[in-house]
């Protein structure tokens, strides 16, 4: 994993996403999910591409269960998108990069 994506837990969830002055995109992901695997190097791309005005957490939804159950997390990977402490978008499933990267646009 590159330096630009964060991981995250749940005794950090609040510091490095919540409390983040860049909006935030949280990747719930668990290591036995297959498309979790397929998107995570596009995720590294865009955490690089965007790096200062986009900030890429992941959270392993097995060693974190508390984070994953308070956003609802039922299926993954699961992206949310955090700004100023609120979830402002929802995508569920690995999609192309194009839209992932469309995605992230919309919300920078």
């Amino acid at each position: 994993m590159s330096g630009n994506v964060v991981n995250s837990s749940d005794a950090s969830f609040d510091a490095d996403v919540l409390k983040s002055n860049l909006p935030t995109l949280v990747d719930f992901w668990a290591p036995w999910c297959g498309p979790c695997k397929s998107i995570g190097p596009v995720l590294e791309q865009i955490a690089a591409d965007y790096s200062g005005r986009l900030k890429v957490v992941k959270v392993n939804i097995d060693d974190n269960p508390q984070s994953s159950a308070k956003y609802n997390v039922r299926g993954i990977p699961n992206l949310l998108f955090f700004k100023d402490g609120q979830v402002v978008d929802q995508i569920v499933g690995a999609i192309p990069k194009d839209q992932l990267i469309a995605a992230v646009d919309k919300h920078i």
